[in-house]
């Protein structure tokens, strides 16, 4: 897409000045036949005006009565992870939102995660921009759901679709959903789909669609658990993503909102792209007055030709953590940041760590090899329910911790991390989930909000060892990529090396504190709702190498300080 400087008009951001008309249940035609249903919300007015659009399962008729603290106030058109109307229509947006076939008002049945629903939503944007109320231009944006869909019809390249801004959205749906490091992400899917089969078979919308939700999702979850293909519709395909672009994610993101961000800024062809990173729940930023005008900035620009300066600023915007919610806005010009001092904190066995910690993180490799082993299944003496793989209680995911020293001074980590580690297991697989914590001298953790409001830490990694083979072409040294083609299992107390990519943070380490990682066999600290499926050969025991020839650290990016 070229950028029309030329046309471009200096002026401020898009002000309040039109009166709404609100258009319910509209046809929108399908390639196939299929009509979906609508509502639209544009300017009571006889101009041509951009289009904002969005499609899913929500219902577009169901009513989100936001929390008392949000920034943007109730009314009678707000809707789950969508724009508001009446903030955005008097600006002189069109909103459109579109029921997904087989959910709402749309007729037909559910296609969720399938072709069907990229190519439903390619017609839709074509649909809107070829009204006679479009300017022509139409733009994708929305939180979750309403953004994960922008990365796959992008696959497809509509031409009316002019740029994307995916608000804490998944772009790989194998890698940032399903399979975490090939560990099945059981805890959000699970409930998420059966709430939302609820919705419709058990609410209102079973009036219009008695018959939705017939096909067996979680079984097609389940019976792919590798990344044969299946998946390619619901994964970003970065050299097809050339249009304008902002990415959003959330450092309190982990297992959901965050990875796809980071993969869009770094992968996409884009030569107009942006990336943003803030933190607390999934819905409060969006509705923020900081996180509305960066909205309204960038669909200025890009579907108004307004001249305000949005794409010659420093393209990154990262909330800095400084612990317990604090934080402030830092742009950079890039990402990861250049200044980045890549810094291995080696994990040394060979002495405990104090405060029943198994061992240190050290600037310095340990030169004696030494060995720690725990129980693959976490389990307590009262052991588990052969019937549940429901996660243990916080932090008593068993398996083992090891810390730093009181940091000398205040430390900033902010960037992707990455674990090496040399591992064996009694039994075929090992699971390793590790977990960054920021520890205060009193020996408390220094815990943040995280997307559904629960206390989170500060980083999560994962993986399965039997997925431990590596795309070399697409890993680097701070964030390892995982093929997912094929299992490597193990043989009884076999010693192999493997890479975890644990995702993006940012965290500033207070003076006295201690930099805590985890390396467990289940769920640790923080991670409900978003826990795992723990396989039934996590019997046994695990055994986690340090030191000698057995090069295990903990790879973090620390930011010097200006």
């Amino acid at each position: 897409m070229q950028e029309q400087v030329a046309t471009r008009k200096d002026t401020k951001a898009s002000e309040p000045k039109y009166k709404m008309r609100v258009e319910k249940d509209v046809d929108v035609a399908m390639r196939d036949g299929a009509k979906l249903k609508a509502d639209v919300f544009r300017p009571d007015d006889a101009g041509h005006f951009p289009v904002l659009i969005n499609m899913g399962i929500y219902q577009k008729d169901k009513l989100w009565i936001p929390p008392a603290d949000l920034e943007e106030k109730p009314n009678p058109h707000m809707n789950w992870e969508t724009v508001n109307p009446e903030w955005w229509v008097p600006r002189g947006y069109c909103c459109v939102r579109v029921d997904e076939r087989g959910s709402g008002k749309s007729p037909g049945q559910s296609v969720l995660y399938s072709p069907q629903e990229a190519i439903d939503f390619y017609d839709a944007i074509e649909w809107a921009g070829h009204q006679p109320w479009s300017n022509g231009r139409v733009a994708t944006i929305g939180i979750s759901f309403f953004a994960r869909t922008q990365w796959w019809v992008a696959n497809l390249k509509p031409p009316s679709l002019t740029c994307i801004m995916p608000w804490e959205g998944a772009a790989d749906q194998y890698r940032d959903i399903l399979y975490h490091g090939g560990i099945f992400g059981s805890g959000f899917i699970v409930g998420w789909f059966t709430t939302h089969m609820a919705h419709h078979m058990l609410g209102r919308a079973y009036r219009n669609n008695p018959d939705a939700f017939q096909d067996n999702v979680l079984w097609r979850f389940m019976r792919n658990s590798l990344d044969s293909g299946v998946f390619k519709t619901q994964q970003a395909q970065w050299e097809n993503i050339d249009l304008p672009m902002w990415a959003v994610g959330n450092w309190s993101g982990m297992g959901l909102h965050l990875r796809g961000a980071t993969e869009g800024y770094m992968r996409a062809a884009s030569k107009h792209k942006k990336l943003r990173i803030h933190c607390g729940t999934h819905y409060h930023p969006f509705y923020s007055d900081d996180g509305r005008r960066d909205q309204l900035r960038f669909f200025d620009y890009w579907l108004k030709d307004i001249n305000n300066d949005v794409m010659q600023e420093p393209p990154v915007k990262l909330a800095i953590r400084t612990g317990h919610g604090a934080y402030h806005f830092r742009y950079e010009s890039e990402w990861p940041i250049a200044r980045t001092q890549w810094t291995k904190l080696y994990l040394d066995l060979s002495a405990g760590g104090g405060d029943g910690n198994a061992g240190t993180l050290s600037r310095t490799k340990p030169p004696a090899a030494a060995k720690r082993s725990y129980s693959a299944s976490g389990a307590s003496h009262a052991g588990h329910a052969s019937a549940s793989s429901t996660s243990l209680a916080a932090g008593a995911g068993g398996g083992i911790s090891l810390v730093t020293p009181p940091l000398e001074q205040d430390t900033e980590i902010t960037g992707p991390l990455a674990a090496q580690l040399w591992v064996s297991s009694t039994t075929e697989d090992m699971d390793l989930f590790v977990t960054l914590r920021n520890i205060d001298p009193a020996g408390n953790d220094v815990l943040e909000i995280g997307q559904q409001g629960q206390p989170v830490p500060v980083a999560k990694g994962w993986l399965r060892v039997s997925h431990r083979e590596l795309d070399l072409d697409l890993s680097r040294p701070y964030r390892p990529y995982h093929k997912h083609l094929r299992r490597q299992w193990l043989t009884p107390n076999e010693i192999v090396e493997v890479q975890v990519e644990i995702w993006s943070t940012s965290m500033v380490f207070k003076k006295g504190h201690r930099i805590r990682l985890d390396i467990q066999p289940r769920d640790g600290i923080g991670s409900a709702p978003y826990t795992h499926y723990h396989a039934d050969y996590n019997v046994g025991e695990n055994t986690i190498y340090s030191g000698g020839e057995k090069e295990s650290f903990l790879l973090v990016p620390i930011i010097p300080p200006n």
